[in-house]
């Protein structure tokens, strides 16, 4: 084959030049092919076959093709996979091209790339998530972040300096992050966030074009309409909205004027913290056994994004999270308005995204039919919704009216249920545009129009035997029998019907009226295509200009949802009403972990509740909790965080009841990992993280520790959980639950007025341990590791051995002041050391025969009282024995 590259071949490498990170997928009729490296790297990802086409510098040009009408799929594999894609389209017809020449190559052009920050089909989307798109600038030390959900143009930015991005990352869970080129610092930390780092030219950052951007953007001279925005600010907007302006090739979606944040407008939470808390993913993997899976009971996409924007961060506005309180509280009282409400929001479309790829000219009529649909349950919801319903509700509800001309619009010109395409037409209601009936009239009916032709002929001309016939010669004719020839030829007939041709025993004639029809008859189809065409155009055009009323009514949709969500998370888990305020308070009481709770009911089990009481004023208030592994010091210690998370997000709290002063920072250090891929061990983990919090926490912070100091030698580890716990006191002046095995910390409590000792208690039997989940004052003596370890299912011999060592270690630390070798040096060894003699088992006891006996479905109340007074008495009889 020859070595010559065609012209076909010479677009697609001019093309690709363009393109030399991103795959291109190069459109040929109803394939997108790609040729070369390109090829080879998507048919491995997608696994798809390999093939060839030709040669080029003497070696096979490796070819692969995706259907483009299934290209969504393929494209979520490959962005999923890490992959940009390049979207190259024919920007012309075959036909068209060779109009310009025999050889010419049809016109094509790069129309869209596709990144994980920039995805807007609901294919490619969770419906539950935000996929945001981020950008760090920073000028002279001083840093912003900002971010973009471009499906449904919800812009934010807030100032960030370089020690808090970390934690935004974690809290935003971006999909890409826009950096200076040049700037690999920040590669392993975006990608540990699990985004994808995008670097761009520093031109898109530079501050004074971003600002003169955004300002043509929204069409203002002035960005102080939106607030004041800092130079970095500005930089990371300005690259946000570059990038999109690149990949999108001009077609900007919709972007909301930027809100910004303050940084203490949230409860800081660093992505450890997340972690631990499994806020939205557990630590397994996955959504399930998160927190948010717990509490979520929205029923829109647009209402599970925003419950999860809440959780990941919570409100440090008292007044805000009061209304929020206020709203959930009024569907929590009114149940018959809230279950009415959820049903009506089931009806509700996903109208912000609908309205994100409207905007962005990727839509078909199925996203014209979600906002009339949208719109339509928006007023229906807001006459359900009282007049004195709290502010949130109330604002949310004046949000939904005002849309009746556009709805009715929609309504009119679209059929129920449209086709997910424009260009295969038939969304179009009948009867809205008079041109594309007929047009569909004669495309669906050609033949009773024309057999209405014939009629009409037949009476005007009195030949009853005239027919209107077609053939693909001469089209549609009359036809009538040679003996009415020359009334046909004769005026005034001849001025109507023209001569086409005569036959044998026939005379075919045609007429203006016939030859018109023929015409609108040939060509209806297209002609109702592109009548449809214009109509989507139109519509659209009529929604883009009421899209920022349209964008508060899905918001306001939203907010309902949360609200009537969490009421009905209230009620169907029994959670109650936190009191907030902006005291040092933090007292709860029976409080319950939310996961934890749901697990044991699913298994038939019930929680124990248990009470918190960090309240100060002017000193750290922490509380140092003792007992055995198992006992659930880490699930009372998570329960406590969460419990303040929820309150401070807007939700009602599972406790009895819960007075919290304002949060500002949540820290935890719970669980053991290792990071193998950074060098680090488990103790090496706990001691960053806990560095992190030392250095950080500041005096409105919730701390939680839990085995300080475990992942090394015992006096090492004391010593490091002690200095911990002094300096939570001394220096932070933070609320803390700090859980410990360390017994030696518990003198401390007798010396830190604020330090109380706290412990889980337990019950030993037959030398066994019970479990009580039961938070009470006190220490704990010791921490049971044996009898833990013996549930665990350690061998025998092992736990006898275990039994062996520490009740010598226990009596040589009393008698000889804690000389652990000396004592190990006596020790005898494993192999010297006597099996365990297996203790006989004693027979049933008379009071157990007894019961054995017992058929409680025969025996009558007097029997029953009688057998009451038996057992009492062999029962006496035992204990006396």
């Amino acid at each position: 084959m020859s070595d010559t590259v065609t012209p076909m071949m010479a677009q697609y490498l001019e093309i690709k030049e363009a393109y030399p990170d991103a795959l291109l997928f190069y459109r040929m009729g109803d394939f997108y092919e790609l040729f070369f490296e390109d090829a080879e790297a998507a048919s491995a990802a997608l696994d798809i076959a390999l093939t060839k086409r030709g040669k080029h510098q003497g070696k096979d040009i490796a070819m692969c093709g995706v259907p483009h009408h299934a290209a969504e799929g393929y494209l979520l594999t490959l962005i999923k996979k890490g992959f940009r894609v390049a979207v190259c389209e024919q920007m012309e017809s075959p036909a068209e091209a060779k109009k310009r020449g025999y050889k010419a190559v049809v016109k094509r052009e790069v129309v869209r790339l596709v990144t994980p920050g920039t995805l807007t089909e609901d294919t490619l989307l969770d419906a539950r998530r935000n996929n945001f798109l981020c950008a760090w600038a920073d000028i002279r030390g001083d840093g912003a972040f900002a971010w973009i959900d471009v499906s449904t143009g919800e812009f934010h930015v807030t100032p960030c300096p370089r020690v808090v991005l970390n934690p935004m990352m974690a809290r935003l869970n971006p999909s890409e992050v826009l950096v200076m080129d040049g700037d690999e610092t920040l590669r392993e930390p975006i990608e540990e966030a699990g985004a994808t780092m995008t670097p761009l030219a520093r031109a898109s950052f530079d501050s004074t074009g971003a600002e003169a951007r955004l300002a043509a953007l929204f069409g203002t001279k002035t960005l102080e309409g939106f607030g004041q925005f800092t130079r970095p600010e500005l930089a990371a907007m300005g690259a946000v909205i570059d990038y999109i302006e690149i990949t999108q090739k001009g077609r900007l979606p919709m972007i909301r004027p930027p809100v910004r944040e303050e940084m203490d407008g949230a409860v800081r939470i660093d992505a450890a913290t997340r972690r631990n808390l499994e806020l939205t993913h557990a630590l397994s993997g996955g959504r399930a056994g998160s927190l948010l899976t717990a509490i979520d009971r929205t029923v829109t996409g647009p209402g599970a994004r925003l419950l999860e924007a809440r959780l990941c961060a919570p409100s440090t506005n008292l007044a805000r999270i009061t209304a929020r309180h206020d709203a959930v509280e009024a569907f929590v009282t009114d149940r018959l308005t809230a279950q009415d409400l959820r049903a009506a929001l089931r009806r509700a479309p996903d109208m912000e995204r609908a309205l994100g790829r409207l905007s962005v000219d990727r839509a078909g009529p199925r996203d014209l039919a979600a906002l009339r649909d949208g719109l339509t349950q928006a007023d229906a919801i807001a006459r359900m919704l009282g007049a004195d319903m709290p502010e949130v509700i109330s604002e949310a509800a004046s949000l939904l009216v005002g849309h009746d001309a556009l709805a009715g619009l929609l309504d009119r010109a679209l059929v129920a249920e449209p086709p997910l395409l424009a260009r295969d037409g038939g969304f179009v209601a009948a009867g809205f545009d008079t041109p594309l009936d007929e047009a569909r009239t004669l495309r669906d009916e050609g033949r009773g129009v024309i057999a209405q032709m014939q009629g009409e002929y037949q009476d005007l001309t009195g030949i009853s035997s005239l027919k209107v016939k077609h053939n693909n010669v001469l089209g549609y004719f009359v036809e009538t029998p040679s003996t009415h020839a020359d009334k046909m030829l004769s005026e005034p007939l001849s001025d109507t019907f023209k001569h086409r041709q005569t036959t044998a025993n026939q005379v075919r004639f045609t007429t203006p009226a016939l030859s018109e029809m023929e015409t609108k008859i040939l060509n209806a189809g297209g002609t109702a295509l592109g009548i449809e065409a214009r109509i989507f155009a139109e519509l659209r055009a009529a929604v883009m200009d009421n899209a920022a009323e349209i964008a508060m009514a899905a918001r306001a949709l939203a907010e309902l949802d949360v609200a009537s969500a969490l009421a009905e998370l209230a009620v169907s888990e029994d959670w109650t009403r936190p009191t907030l305020d902006t005291s040092r308070a933090f007292r709860i009481s029976g409080g319950r972990h939310p996961v934890v709770e749901q697990s044991l009911r699913r298994s038939g089990g019930s929680f124990v509740a248990n009470d918190c009481d960090l309240s100060a004023e002017g000193e750290a208030r922490i509380w140092l909790l003792t007992g055995p592994n198992m006992a659930g010091k880490s699930t009372y210690l998570r329960q406590n965080a969460l419990i303040a998370l929820l309150a401070q997000m807007g939700a009602f709290v599972p406790a009895a009841e819960a007075h919290i002063g304002l949060v500002d920072q949540l820290f935890s250090r719970v669980g053991a990992a290792d990071d193998l891929a950074r060098g680090r061990s488990t103790f090496m983990v706990e001691m960053v993280e806990t560095a992190a919090i030392l250095n950080q926490a500041g005096e409105r912070a919730l701390v939680i520790l839990d085995e300080i100091g475990r992942g090394t030698a015992t006096y090492d580890g004391l010593s490091i959980a002690w200095a911990t716990l002094e300096h939570l006191y001394e220096n932070n002046g933070c609320r803390a639950l700090f859980a410990t095995h360390y017994h030696e910390l518990t003198a401390l409590a007798g010396r830190l007025d604020g330090l109380k000792n706290a412990t889980v208690a337990v019950r030993e039997w037959e030398g066994d341990v019970v479990f009580l989940h039961e938070v009470r004052p006190g220490a704990a003596d010791r921490s049971y590791g044996v009898q833990v370890a013996k549930l665990a299912g350690l061998p025998e011999p092992v736990i006898a051995r275990a039994r062996t060592v520490l009740d010598a270690l226990e009596e040589g630390d009393r008698d000889t002041g804690g000389k652990a070798k000396a004592l190990i040096d006596d020790l005898p060894l494993f192999a010297a050391t006597p099996a365990p003699q297996a203790k006989p088992k004693a027979g049933p006891s008379p009071l157990d025969a007894a019961l054995a006996e017992v058929h409680p479905d025969t025996l009558t109340p007097r029997e029953a009282l009688d057998l009451i007074y038996a057992l009492k008495a062999l029962s006496t009889g035992q204990a006396k024995t």
